[in-house]
């Protein structure tokens, strides 16, 4: 199964992943770890599109992608069967996310191997670059997107799962659980 996690910054795309990795015995893909270089330097279009496609070609039985990116959407939803949104309250998302970096801030946690990328509180919280601005100025604007993704007839092959809250993950995962045990 091909299973891409999409989400505002702080929604709890990469827990999702881990989860559902683990449970279909798929590898998890974090789009971020692809995209982030050292020094907080991005990788170019091109760069992100190379290696997303060479990590995805890898993965033959199956993957579990987290990440928006909706620039690589072409190549991670040509063969995806299933996007999961996790569409939680703002307010949810916000505390979510705010509790992840302070957790991260102190424990000084590397956020993608070998770049040495760590939250700080300066880049957190006081910078136009703070992730907690980002959510906020993209909260609204994503959820449109996304609402336009699921309508979006061109894309009926692909299986859209819209979770509005941890309940409904739990309950999703618990589906998805049964699932495997029943073949």
């Amino acid at each position: 199964m091909k299973i891409n996690i999409i989400g505002t910054s702080g929604s709890g795309k990469s827990t999702l992943c881990q989860q559902l990795s683990l449970l279909l015995n798929v590898p998890s893909i974090e789009l971020d770890s692809l995209y982030w270089l050292a020094n907080w330097q991005g990788s170019s279009d091109d760069e992100l599109n190379q290696k997303l496609a060479a990590t995805l070609d890898k993965a033959v039985s199956g993957w579990i992608l987290d990440g928006n990116y909706t620039r690589t959407q072409p190549i991670k939803w040509k063969e995806v069967d299933m996007v999961v949104w996790l569409d939680y309250s703002l307010p949810r998302t916000l505390y979510q996310s705010i509790t992840r970096t302070l957790a991260r801030i102190r424990s000084g946690q590397e956020l993608w191997e070998n770049t040495g990328n760590k939250e700080r509180w300066k880049n957190a919280f006081f910078s136009r670059d703070s992730i907690i601005l980002w959510l906020l100025k993209t909260y609204y604007p994503n959820k449109k997107r996304n609402l336009s993704h699921m309508a979006n007839l061109n894309l009926r092959h692909i299986q859209f799962v819209r979770l509005t809250s941890p309940k409904e993950t739990n309950l999703f995962l618990q589906q998805m659980k049964a699932q495997v045990q029943s073949k």
